[in-house]
């Protein structure tokens, strides 16, 4: 029971700091990372925000990696919900400062890209399921056979150049997280000694398992 729940603080606790890293690359103003410079460009497009474009975007990625065989779970749900609702608070709240010049600009970005990198470690780890962006990375790594920073920086260059078509905000920043990004979790993974291509997700059959197992170890207690 205090296993499954302290597994549930940790994919909670990873995707509020997912959005914490974003909201930083954000408000660092030298370009959106990657993914923000697609979901600002269909923010833009459609007339929407960026936190919904961003669940608009899981939605559809969460289709294609079904196809390509990753498991779907509690995590991989939530990742689509809750970074974009929490980033819409970080935002709308002023939480995080706009950087006022260059090195601060770049500072934020990189302090961005480590908290994103460790939040991404977090909540994959509790094993609930990795986000639809996350779970994309992962099949591309195991039916290719190239490392996890590669292939994020794959899909991290091809969203930028769509995002940028529709009209999102590209920079310098954009270029430093397409290229970093990949290598600052495959760093941290490796400090934590972490594989995500061996990590076996639970589904949501076993997660409603282990609910009804816990509420009834409560009962007894």
């Amino acid at each position: 029971m205090k296993q499954f729940f302290f597994r549930l603080t940790k994919l909670f606790t990873g995707l509020f700091f997912c959005a914490l890293g974003i909201a930083f690359t954000i408000n660092a103003r030298i370009g959106f990372s990657p993914w923000d410079v697609f979901h600002a460009g269909l923010a833009k497009t459609l007339g929407i925000s960026i936190g919904t474009a961003s669940i608009a975007t899981g939605i559809l990625i969460l289709i294609l990696v079904i196809l390509l065989g990753e498991k779907v779970g509690l995590g991989t749900v939530l990742n689509m919900i809750l970074i974009g609702a929490f980033l819409d608070l970080i935002l709308n709240l002023n939480l995080i400062p706009t950087a006022r010049n260059y090195i601060l600009g770049v500072a934020m970005l990189i302090a961005g890209m480590i908290i994103f990198s460790f939040a991404t470690y977090l909540y994959i780890q509790s094993a609930f399921g990795a986000g639809p962006r996350d779970s994309l990375m992962v099949a591309l790594s195991r039916k290719t056979g190239y490392p996890i920073g590669f292939c994020r920086g794959f899909i991290e260059l091809i969203v930028a150049l769509t995002g940028w078509k529709l009209g999102g905000m590209i920079g310098i920043g954009t270029v430093l997280f397409a290229f970093l990004i990949g290598l600052f979790i495959q760093i941290t993974f490796k400090i934590f000694k972490f594989d995500a291509t061996k990590v076996k997700h639970e589904t949501f059959e076993n997660t409603i398992k282990q609910c009804f197992t816990s509420i009834s170890e409560i009962n007894k207690s």
